[in-house]
Order: structure tokens, then sequence, then C-alpha cells
């Protein structure tokens, strides 16, 4: 048996598809992963504590790096067999697993339409192809909610249009605090703060809390040639020091469930840089630090949900305007900025029984195929079993 066979026969085999949005990595699996029990938060409770070895193998050295993301196909979830989603998905990166994703949305649209294999997708026959538009919705279960997901498509609907932004719809979108201001101890001070002893946050809702700090408020001049070295040392002093703070703590106690409440990310916005796409009103650039400071490539999508919604929140945003979302990569490339408008005005009731606007916003994008892998692992490699970084092999 030669090493092709071998491998294509080995027992314990994962298959993966591999895409980027805007640069931003996602490798959907979406065969070989165990079998989930429960509701679609239960199974993410499962995959944590019963199968973290093969998050590590997937997203870490020597198959994946510190920068992967990745994104679990889950046939069938409580939304599913009731029939308001077609098809669920759990989140994974180099540290856990998330609550929700946009950029892993876009990504996944795609491929939930390119795939006709019903033992992936059992639902794909089911989708409604729209002539008119020459797009397929679909309905993803996400941890944080239902993401509506509309993907264009060739003029027979039988291919995603690679062409055209993917868009989805927010779970509805809020900010718990507007203008916080936190005081910065001095044991976690970074150089640029000078004399500082406290910064000006805001802590916005869009599938996960993210804290939202201008780039000046940390002491730096923009995003334009920004020292990523520099905002690397910064945010991780900065990231476990916002997630221990009391005031934060109690500001982001989701409504529907507390697995929900938890900081996600640091989001570092430049107003003033960005590339400007055709038929957008406005621009700004997004640094995003999450996990284990690792950092979006692409825009973020639920974090651009979450921006829209303390803009709207601050009274700078409103329904049917466009704003483009930049990253790095983008402003590098000058192509790949998210799109984003308020489509819907609604309120929630937040955990202490108090009414919070909320808003739903349209996220749109473009990812695109690089690869496809089935992964193994060999008897005796105790070195890629589970997965390892850099930091890990020398701590």
């Amino acid at each position: 048996m030669d090493v092709f066979s071998s491998l294509q026969a080995h027992s314990r085999q994962i298959h993966c598809i591999d895409m980027h949005t805007t640069g931003e990595p996602t490798r959907i699996i979406y065969s070989g992963f165990p079998n989930l029990e429960g509701s679609l938060l239960s199974k993410r409770d499962q995959a944590k504590n019963l199968y973290d070895d093969i998050r590590k193998r997937l997203m870490l050295e020597p198959r994946g790096h510190d920068g992967m993301y990745g994104a679990i196909i889950i046939s069938e979830t409580e939304l599913v067999l009731a029939g308001e989603a077609d098809i669920g998905v759990l989140f994974t990166h180099n540290e856990g697993y998330s609550t929700m994703c946009g950029h892993a949305t876009i990504a996944l649209g795609r491929f939930l339409v390119d795939t006709h294999d019903l033992n992936v997708f059992p639902k794909r026959e089911t989708l409604q192809f729209d002539a008119d538009s020459q797009s397929v919705k679909i309905n993803l279960h996400t941890p944080c909610g239902l993401i509506r997901v509309t993907v264009p498509t060739t003029p027979e609907g039988k291919k995603s249009d690679p062409s055209r932004l993917v868009s989805f719809l927010s779970v509805p979108s809020f900010a718990p605090a507007v203008q916080l201001r936190i005081p910065i101890s001095p044991e976690i001070r970074w150089p640029e703060l000078g004399t500082k002893d406290s910064i000006v946050i805001d802590l916005s809702y869009g599938g996960a809390y993210y804290a939202l700090v201008d780039i000046e408020e940390l002491g730096f001049k923009g995003l334009k040639d920004v020292d990523l070295d520099a905002t690397t040392r910064c945010v991780q002093k900065l990231l476990p020091y916002l997630r221990t703070n009391p005031e934060i703590i109690s500001t982001i106690q989701h409504p529907e469930d507390p697995r929900l409440s938890f900081l996600y990310s640091v989001m570092i916005v430049d107003p003033k840089a960005g590339v400007k796409p055709e038929g957008v009103e406005g621009i700004e650039t997004g640094l995003c630090y999450f996990a284990g400071t690792q950092i979006d490539r692409s825009p973020t999508g639920s974090c651009v949900a979450a921006r829209v919604a303390l803009a709207y929140e601050k009274g700078l945003r409103k329904p049917g305007q466009k704003w483009a979302y930049n990253s790095l990569v983008s402003n590098n490339f000058g192509t790949g900025a998210f799109t984003a408008e308020i489509v819907d005005e609604s309120s929630i009731t937040d955990a202490q029984g108090k009414r919070i606007r909320s808003v739903v916003v349209k996220v749109g994008g473009q990812a695109f195929y690089t690869g496809a892998m089935t992964f193994a692992v060999e008897d005796g490699d105790a070195v890629s079993s589970s997965g390892f970084t850099m930091s890990s092999v020398v701590s």
C-alpha cells in the first residue's frame, strides 16, 4: 500500500476545506469530528471539555499556526430540528471556541452553496434559489443565535459567485456601555501610554462582546504604519486586565445565556484611515486582538456589527447608511473591506431587566478557496497528536 492509500485508509481522518476572507483563514471541518450531543451550546461545551486535543491538532502547529481559525459544521442542532436553521456551526481559534465569527460565516456561506454532498449538508437540496437576485439564502445556527446568510450565485444557482459579496444579518447588536473610563494600574502600563492613568473604552456586542478603543487613546498615532509589536505588547497586558475588571464583567451579562457573557476581544479603531470602496458614506480601520493575542487579518465581521451598533447608540449612524470597515490587510491590498448598514431597529431586555436599543446589521464581504486536505495522526506521533505552539514549548 503506497502512502496515499495508507493515509486515505487511516481510521482517524479529518477532512477540511481551507478558505480566506481578506487574508483571515477559515479551516472548515466538514467530516471526521466526533459526534456531539444536545443543544448547540452544549455541543460547544462538549467540544471544549472532551475533544480539545482535536481543536489544537487542527488549529496549532504543525498543521496550523497561531493565526489559524476554524469552523466545525454541525448538521443537527435544536434550530435545525425545529426548521428554523439549515445547518449549525462551531467556531474555533488558537485558544478555544468563540460564539460568533463574521469572516468564517462569509466563507462558510460560499462552501455550503458549493457543496452538493448531502452527507456534509443534508438540507442542501431544500435551499431556495432566488432567480431575480441570483442568490441563495442560508439560515446558519451559530452559538450566539440565528444568522441569515445570503450567498450570490451563478445564473443557474448551483455555484457561488466569488465576484459578489456574501452578506449576513447579525443577531441583535447593542452597546451596553459608552465612554467607560477604565483606570490603568501602574503594573500593566505600556510605554506609549505616557503619564495617563486611565483610558476610555466602549463596550459593544455583535455576537460576542468587544472592548472598542480609539488608537490615540492608547498613545499611538494611528493604524497607518503602526508598530504591531508595540500594539501587541499593549494588548497582551490590556485584554486580560479588562477581562477581570468588575465594572466590565457586570456590564457584559448577556440576557439569554451566561455562556455568552465574556469579553472576547479588544478592537483598536482608527476612524481616520481606510480604503473607501464605491457606494459607502464613510470608512474606518480596526485592529482586532482576540484569544491568545491572535490578530484578525479581516475587518472582523461580528465586531463590524458591534461597531455599527455603537455608532447607532452614539447617534452617529442611521438605518441605510453604508460604511466600509477595513483591516490592515485590506488597506495594504486595496481590497477586502467589509461593508455594513443597519437594516432593522429594535430593543432587548438586558440581564437587569433594562430595555436597551439594538440593531440588526447587514455585513458583507468576500471569501476565497485556498485548498482542501485530509488530516491524520500516525501512532506514536506525540509531537503533532494535540498540536503545539512555540510559546508552550519554551514555557
